[in-house]
């Protein structure tokens, strides 16, 4: 069977505070231990209210010292916001503090919009361009510290934290083959060259001293409920919150209405049916057939879920279900 795994925003609902999302997110990551999610990653956003994950390194920590045995890791760390040096050292002192249990997943995008982009990144005159380079630098800190070598990450050289790249695009599914890395792609976001990526990632994969072939995880929207109604009732704080953010107005995560979908305009529901295209909505028999469905349909090594739910129990329900459904499916196959 198929992995599936988490990745979590913490989102903030209308209503609630970040430090009540982060209580949630920690609960969510021992429910999903529980029921044998194999990763809990966590994102890097800035300047979103709805999201507070924006310390990803220390919202790790958080979920990791919470958890036992289920690796947490980052999906992603925007590396162009920050000096690989300093993301070595983090993600260091996470693997030297849970060993065996910490992923690094790396994007490109800041992450954010320009404004804030520039206050991350103040007059260091970071380049998404450099992001191949930077990766480059931040794999050589957990090398083996040589003699000699005039810079070190403490925590950091010599421990085993593996890198991944993530991409929405070609060019991430390039550098992971090239670099011989796993490969993320947010196809929960931007499903476009979801299978073009997948493609060429695997054509172009070169073993690597990491990994011996490739590796490729992709993200699904998964709302599931006890029935198909539910289900769809509670995605519309989702669909909410992905219409605010494409027309500049971020902010908490909105409560679910009824018939939010139909009473948007027509180019309005044709980005949402494209941008939102890998998800499956629905009770737990739609749910674990969509799953397994997608899973065929694309061949990926893993499947990270994703829903932005605006009740954290019936959150913590939808992955309890979607989990369990699959499970079921899967062993009927």
């Amino acid at each position: 069977m198929t992995p599936l795994s988490v990745l979590d925003l913490s989102p903030v609902p209308a209503g609630s505070t970040p430090a009540q999302s982060l209580r949630n997110t920690a609960e969510l990551a021992q429910l999903a231990e529980k029921l044998g999610y194999h990763r809990y990653w966590l994102a890097e956003h800035h300047n979103m209210p709805g999201i507070a994950s924006a310390a990803t390194s220390v919202v790790i920590g958080h979920v990791a010292s919470k958890t036992s045995t289920i690796r947490v890791g980052a999906g992603g760390i925007m590396l162009p916001n920050h000096a690989p040096l300093v993301v070595a050292e983090q993600f260091g002192t996470l693997a030297s503090l849970y060993p065996g249990r910490i992923d690094l997943g790396l994007g490109r995008a800041p992450g954010t919009d320009q404004f804030t982009a520039h206050a991350l990144r103040r007059n260091l005159n970071s380049d998404a361009n450099a992001f191949p380079q930077d990766v480059v630098e931040l794999m050589g800190y957990f090398r083996p510290v040589e003699e000699g070598q005039r810079v070190q990450a403490v925590p950091g050289g010599g421990l085993d934290v593996p890198i991944w790249i993530l991409g929405s695009s070609l060019f991430g599914a390039q550098l992971a083959a090239m670099l011989g890395l796993p490969y993320a792609f947010a196809s929960h976001f931007a499903p476009a060259d979801m299978e073009r990526a997948i493609d060429i990632y695997r054509e172009r994969f070169e073993p690597s001293e990491y990994l011996d072939k490739p590796y490729v995880m992709v993200g699904l929207n998964v709302i599931a409920a006890d029935t198909d109604e539910e289900a769809q009732f509670l995605f519309s704080s989702q669909l909410q919150a992905f219409v605010n953010l494409r027309t500049g107005k971020p902010g908490l995560l909105p409560a679910p209405v009824e018939g939010y979908m139909q009473n948007l305009d027509a180019s309005a529901q044709s980005v949402i049916q494209h941008a939102l295209s890998c998800r499956v909505v629905g009770d737990a028999e739609s749910v674990g057939a969509g799953i397994r469905d997608f899973v065929k349909r694309t061949g990926v090594d893993e499947l990270m879920l994703t829903g932005m739910i605006y009740d954290h129990q019936k959150r913590m329900r939808s992955y309890e279900i979607a989990a369990q459904s699959y499970a079921k499916v899967s062993a009927a196959s």
